[in-house]
């Protein structure tokens, strides 16, 4: 059964590689990203930190928002490449 879409939520402004939702949360659900700046940034989506499994390929974004809905049991690791990226991520808490 699908699980409802939350229309609240919370933003996480990464410039560097880090974790979006806190290390000991519950899981969150990934509604999606802004890429607010970028000069050949890459952005690799992971669950359960840094060392956990990629649950994206290497992506190469564009400047705007980005559909990215996606059920991450853990933390939520956004690893930033690149030369440069600016990303705002747009989660809720829970799964």
């Amino acid at each position: 059964m699908a699980k409802p879409i939350a229309r609240t939520g919370f933003a996480k402004n990464l410039s560097a590689t880090g974790n979006v939702n806190s290390a000991t949360a519950v899981g969150c659900q990934l509604h999606g990203f802004y890429v607010n700046s970028t000069n050949a940034g890459t952005l690799v989506l992971r669950k359960d930190g840094s060392g956990g499994t990629a649950i994206s390929g290497t992506i190469t974004p564009a400047i705007g928002f980005h559909t990215f809905p996606a059920d991450v049991s853990g933390t939520l690791h956004a690893t930033i490449g690149g030369t440069a990226l600016d990303v705002t991520f747009f989660f809720s808490v829970g799964n």
